[in-house]
């Protein structure tokens, strides 16, 4: 994909067509959001925040102009365009001024956090909004196979999500987000600091506070009840993306300097992909590098 990135950086013109394009073809391809949004954020960290807002409302004009001949509605194209481009400018403002790519996704996931409260302030009772969501969605199922689906297991399932549905999208959007701001940094180091990402990626680290509050935030979810305890893990739904992206840089840090690295990192990668049930101990992982410093005690063994 390194051509794509090259033909990105020839030119706004160029930027803006193709965050355009692949923003509208996105709602028929998901995937193709996260390529779209790593276009404006590539223009962003490398020629700074004024060019890639220029390209940002450009883009949004052009998928704009784009969804008549689609006969989307311009509209919501302009809006489609808003919501999936300014996160990933603010937060490649964050991380071209900063240089670190630890604070960048703390503060992409601190917007999940707010984005969380905000929902709640504006939606008092979301659970029984996104209850009756989950109910549109699984009844063409349910009428698919009646016999063989268990309708009141699901029922009470879908019952009990509803109730983490906020912080359940929060959170994959901040994925999307995230790995949207990835790729762009990967392409900028691609072309023009070749290896950077690897480095930064796997110096990646949190802030000992943000890890003590998320750790408070667990215990009060956990111990208290009703709406503080919904609002509670809905907010740490959110911060478990933190902390899988930390405790994925330190295995692969860990890994990187052990004999057969050339085989256990893959595996690593792997593992997530076909047993995702393990990143809630990578998130464990991730939260406690704070105190534990996996990679600097995996280092110092290997290296006596």
């Amino acid at each position: 994909m390194q051509f794509l990135a090259a033909y990105i950086m020839k030119g706004r013109m160029q930027a803006m067509m193709v965050a355009a394009a692949l923003a509208l073809l996105s709602l028929a391809f998901p995937p193709a959001s996260i390529v779209s949004s790593a276009s404006v954020a590539l223009v962003t960290l490398r020629r700074g925040a004024t060019e890639g807002l220029y390209v940002l409302v450009c883009a949004c004009l052009a998928a704009a102009v784009l969804s008549i001949f689609l006969k989307i509605g311009y509209q919501f194209a302009l809006l489609y365009g808003l919501v999936l481009w300014t996160p990933v400018w603010l937060i490649s403002i964050v991380l071209r001024e900063g240089r670190n790519l630890g604070v960048a996704i703390e503060m992409a996931v601190l917007l999940g956090v707010v984005a969380v409260l905000g929902f709640y302030m504006y939606q008092p009772q979301p659970a029984q909004m996104w209850s009756g969501v989950l109910a549109v969605m699984m009844q063409p199922m349910l009428d698919a196979k009646p016999d063989d689906v268990p309708v009141e297991q699901i029922k009470q399932s879908a019952q009990v999500f509803a109730h983490f549905m906020t912080g359940a999208i929060a959170a994959g959007s901040v994925y999307g987000l995230l790995f949207g701001l990835f790729l762009a940094r990967w392409w900028q180091a691609a072309l023009y600091n070749p290896g950077g990402f690897r480095v930064e990626f796997l110096a990646m680290k949190g802030h000992a506070k943000l890890a003590m509050a998320s750790m408070v935030l667990v215990s009060v979810a956990a111990f208290s009840s009703g709406m503080l305890a919904e609002i509670s893990w809905n907010m740490v739904l959110v911060l478990f993306v933190l902390y899988t992206f930390i405790g994925t840089a330190v295995l692969h840090a860990s890994f990187a300097v052990m004999k057969g690295s050339r085989f256990m990192v893959p595996f690593l990668y792997l593992t997530l992909v076909l047993i995702p049930h393990v990143m809630a101990i990578i998130a464990v992982i991730g939260l406690t590098d704070n105190w534990l410093n996996l990679r600097n005690k995996i280092s110092n063994k290997t290296a006596e």
